[in-house]
């Protein structure tokens, strides 16, 4: 499937899911991968992300985070956010960087599928703790939401999909709505 994303794109594109090695990375790049998505695997095995940094460099390795904040503190979740940790969030986010990720894929859990807007307290937190691209997934609904978080969350990008899928939101009309706000987007 790679192989037939990379035939029919002229962008750069990211493939995540089920990465653990050095030689999973090797196949997806060899396929047509730019860069690969990691978070289980990261989080089972941290020397994971030094390892396909090293090798790959790190404008290669992404590290999503699926959080949930509970009682106040942002702690990582498993498998698509469906397994609790005691990792906190900000904690995970330093030392992602520290072992070499280029970027991070942020998704808040609490505003996943909510169509409420971005969680742009906790990735104003993270934009200003780490010195790497942050992501910004998980609530996306309307067009000011994209703009609030370029604004208040301080992210780099921003992520979004049923919004896109379902034609709620057309991307150009996005894309203007981003430069009239003076928001840095190619259109």
């Amino acid at each position: 499937m790679v192989q037939q994303v990379a035939e029919q794109v002229n962008i750069p594109f990211t493939v995540g899911g089920g990465i653990s090695s050095v030689e999973n990375v090797n196949e997806l790049l060899k396929w047509g991968a730019d860069k690969v998505s990691i978070n289980s695997s990261a989080v089972k095995r941290p020397d994971l992300i030094n390892e396909l940094a090293d090798k790959f460099g790190s404008q290669c390795v992404v590290v999503a985070i699926d959080a949930k904040q509970i009682e106040g503190e942002w702690f990582m979740h498993l498998a698509g956010g469906t397994i609790p940790t005691e990792i906190k969030l900000f904690d995970w986010a330093k030392e992602v960087e520290k072992r070499g990720a280029g970027e991070i894929l942020f998704t808040s859990m609490n505003h996943d599928g909510t169509k409420n807007g971005f969680a742009n307290e906790a990735l104003a937190t993270l934009s200003n703790l780490v010195n790497i691209p942050i992501i910004a997934s998980g609530g996306a609904g309307t067009m000011q939401h994209f703009v609030d978080t370029f604004k208040e969350g301080k992210a780099d990008a921003a992520l979004a999909a049923s919004v896109f899928h379902f034609g709620e939101i057309p991307i150009l009309d996005l894309k203007q709505e981003l430069k009239r706000n003076h928001i840095p987007v190619r259109i």
